[in-house]
C-alpha cells in the first residue's frame, strides 16, 4: 500500500474515472474533483421530462463496438451489485439499418458462415446496389492499402483527407453517401473532406474486422441508463476501494510555479480554497484544459500548447418518448441521407430491467443522435439555428421521413441533451459539451498522457492514443496511460496497466513489411499503382459513353 501518496484526478468523465480505478486498484489515495452533479462525463445519463419520477435520458446512443479492448476490460472489473459485472450489462445486436429516405437495408452485424454470406455482407457495407460496381472496387482497394500499410505510412495519413484519399469528388452521389460521409458522420462526427484518413481508415478496419470475425461482436450497447447500469456501480465501487469524491466542485485553477503544479484552486463550501497533493492528473474535456492553462502551467508542460491546435464538433442527442415500443430495426439506425447525419436506437427494447412503471403513458424510447450541427436543415437554417424544442421537432420530422411506421400520434415526450443551451445575443444554441474531432495533421498536437511537468499527467480523449478517435476507449486508454505515469513517479510496486495497440489480422503481417521496405526507399505503397489504373479505367469507360 502506498498510503501517504495522494492523486488528485481533476475530472470525472471516463477519462478521470479509468485513472482513478487503475490507482486505486493498486494502493493509491486518490481524490476525484467534478465540476457537474453527476459523474461520467458525455457517457452519464440525465433526467427527461419529470412527472414525479423522471424519465431516463442520454445524451446519444452508446456504442460498444468489439475493438473496445481497454473500456470492456475496465468494466468486466467492475462489480454492479448482483454478483455480476458491468461488462455483463452488454448486449450485442443482431442488426444495424442503413437508412434512406423511401428505402434502404438492413445488414447482420453476426459473422457470415457461409460464402455468399461474405458476398451479400461485402455488398451490404458498401452501399450494395445503389454504388456502381467499380467504385465499390475503388473504394475496397483503398481499404486494402489502408490494411497493408506500415505504420510510417500510417502517421503520414494524418496529413491526408479522408475525402481526398477515397477520390470522393470524382465518384457518384451513392458512392459519396455510403461510403465517404456515411461512417465519418454518423459515428464520430466529423466532415470526410477535413477528417484525417488516419483516424477514419483504422475505424473502418476494425469495425470490418468486427464484422467478419466470429468470436467477436461488432455492436454492442448496455441494457439499461448508462448512469444507472455502469457509471453508478463504477463510483460506488471506486468508493469501497477508497476513492474520496467531490462531485459539484468545480476546479477553478491549475496552480504553478513554472515548473511543477503547486495546488489546485476548487471551489468549496466555504468558497475557493487551494488543496495541494503528490500528483495531479488532468482529465477534463478540450475547452476547460483551454480554459485552465496559464502562461506558468504552459511553461511547466509545453505538450499542453498542442490543444490550441485541436478543433471540436458536435454530437449531440434527443430522446424521443413514445406511447408504443417501436423498433425501426434491431440495432443501430443510421439516416445515411438525412442532412444532420442522424442516428438512432430504440432504448426501450433493451433497456429490460429499466422500472417504468411510474411512467405508463411511455412505452417506446427513442435514442437520437445530430451528428451535424453545421449543414442546411429542411428550412435552409443548420441545427445550432434552432431553438430547443424547434430542434427536437425538425428531428423527429426526419426521423419519420427515414421511418414511415412512426407518426405525431406515437410521440409522447422529448428531452433534448441539456448541454444544449439556446443563447438569445448570438441567435443561435451553445453547447457545453462539444467532441474533439481528428482533423487532418491534428495527431501531431495531441499531447502524450505524461508531460514534462513532474507531477502532472493527462488523461482526457485528447490524449494521443493507439486509439486515435475521440470516444469512451481512448478515454480509457488515456486514463491507463496517466494512471501508468503516476505509478512510476510514485514507485508503486505493481503491474502496470494494461494498453493495447491495433490489432492487426497475422496475414497482412508480411505485406506490412514490404511497405515499410518500400518506404525506406521513398517509394509509394505497392497497391498505389491502382491509382494509375482507376485513371485509365475511367478515361477508357468514358470514351465509350
Amino acid at each position: 500500500m502506498v498510503g501517504v501518496s495522494r492523486v488528485a484526478v481533476v475530472g470525472g468523465g471516463v477519462g478521470g474515472l479509468s485513472a482513478a480505478h487503475e490507482l486505486a486498484t493498486r494502493g493509491v489515495d486518490v481524490t476525484v474533483f467534478e465540476a457537474r452533479e453527476r459523474f461520467g462525463g458525455k457517457a452519464r445519463s440525465f433526467h427527461g421530462p419529470s412527472d414525479g419520477a423522471p424519465l431516463p435520458a442520454e445524451h446519444g446512443f452508446r456504442f460498444f463496438p468489439g475493438f473496445y479492448r481497454h473500456l470492456t476490460a475496465t468494466m468486466a472489473e467492475i462489480p454492479d451489485g448482483n454478483d455480476r459485472s458491468v461488462a455483463d450489462h452488454l448486449v450485442a445486436l443482431p442488426e444495424m439499418r442503413q437508412a434512406l429516405v423511401g428505402g434502404g437495408r438492413t445488414v447482420p452485424t453476426g459473422a457470415p458462415t457461409t460464402l455468399a454470406g461474405w458476398r451479400d455482407r461485402v455488398a451490404d457495407l458498401f452501399g450494395g446496389q445503389d454504388v456502381p460496381a467499380d467504385e465499390t472496387a475503388f473504394f475496397t482497394g483503398r481499404l486494402l492499402q489502408l490494411l497493408t500499410s506500415s505504420e510510417e505510412r500510417w502517421e503520414a495519413y494524418d496529413d491526408v483527407p479522408w475525402w481526398s484519399f477515397v477520390r470522393a469528388d470524382e465518384m457518384s452521389d451513392a458512392y459519396r453517401t455510403h461510403l465517404a460521409y456515411g461512417i465519418t458522420q454518423t459515428l464520430v462526427a466529423m466532415r470526410p473532406e477535413r477528417a484525417s484518413t488516419r483516424t477514419i481508415g483504422r475505424i473502418y478496419l476494425q469495425l470490418l474486422q468486427d464484422m467478419f470475425a466470429p468470436d467477436r461482436d461488432a455492436d454492442r450497447i448496455l441494457d439499461g441508463p448508462t448512469s444507472d447500469v455502469w457509471v453508478d456501480p463504477w463510483v460506488e465501487y471506486l468508493a469501497r476501494e477508497g476513492v474520496t469524491f467531490h462531485a459539484e466542485t468545480p476546479v477553478r485553477a491549475v496552480e504553478s510555479d513554472g515548473q511543477r503544479v503547486t495546488g489546485l484552486l476548487v471551489d468549496g463550501a466555504d468558497g475557493a480554497e487551494s488543496v495541494r497533493f503528490d500528483q495531479y492528473v488532468l482529465a477534463v474535456p478540450l475547452g476547460v484544459a483551454r480554459d485552465l492553462r496559464t502562461d506558468a502551467l504552459d511553461a511547466a508542460a509545453p505538450s499542453l500548447r498542442g490543444v490550441d491546435g485541436l478543433e471540436t464538433a458536435w454530437m449531440n442527442g434527443v430522446q424521443y418518448y413514445l406511447s408504443r415500443d417501436y423498433s425501426p430495426a434491431e440495432g443501430h439506425l443510421a439516416l445515411l441521407d438525412s442532412p444532420w447525419a442522424l442516428t438512432a436506437i430504440s432504448q426501450r427494447e433493451f433497456w429490460r430491467e429499466y422500472d417504468f412503471d411510474a411512467h405508463p403513458e411511455v412505452e417506446g424510447v427513442l435514442s437520437v443522435a445530430i451528428s451535424n450541427f453545421d449543414d442546411p436543415g429542411p428550412d435552409g437554417r443548420s441545427a445550432r439555428e434552432h431553438g430547443r424544442d424547434e430542434l427536437a421537432r425538425v428531428v423527429w420530422g426526419m426521423v419519420r421521413d427515414h421511418v414511415p411506421a412512426l407518426s405525431d400520434s406515437d410521440l409522447v415526450d422529448w428531452q433534448v441533451d441539456p448541454a444544449l443551451r439556446w443563447d438569445d445575443d448570438a441567435g443561435e444554441l451553445r453547447n457545453s459539451d462539444p467532441l474533439l474531432i481528428n482533423t487532418v495533421g491534428s495527431r501531431r498536437h495531441r499531447p502524450d498522457a505524461e508531460t514534462a511537468c513532474p507531477n502532472l499527467a493527462l488523461a482526457a480523449d485528447f490524449v494521443r492514443t493507439h486509439t486515435d478517435l475521440a470516444s469512451m476507449e481512448s478515454a480509457n486508454e488515456a486514463g491507463r496511460r496517466a494512471a501508468n505515469v503516476v505509478l512510476d513517479r510514485l514507485g508503486v510496486r505493481a503491474a502496470r496497466a494494461g494498453v493495447w495497440s491495433f490489432d492487426w489480422p497475422a496475414f497482412v503481417e508480411p505485406l506490412r513489411a514490404q511497405d515499410e521496405f518500400a518506404q525506406q526507399f521513398g517509394l509509394p505503397h505497392p497497391g498505389s499503382g491502382s491509382d494509375l489504373v482507376w485513371d485509365g479505367y475511367r478515361r477508357l469507360t468514358n470514351g465509350l459513353r
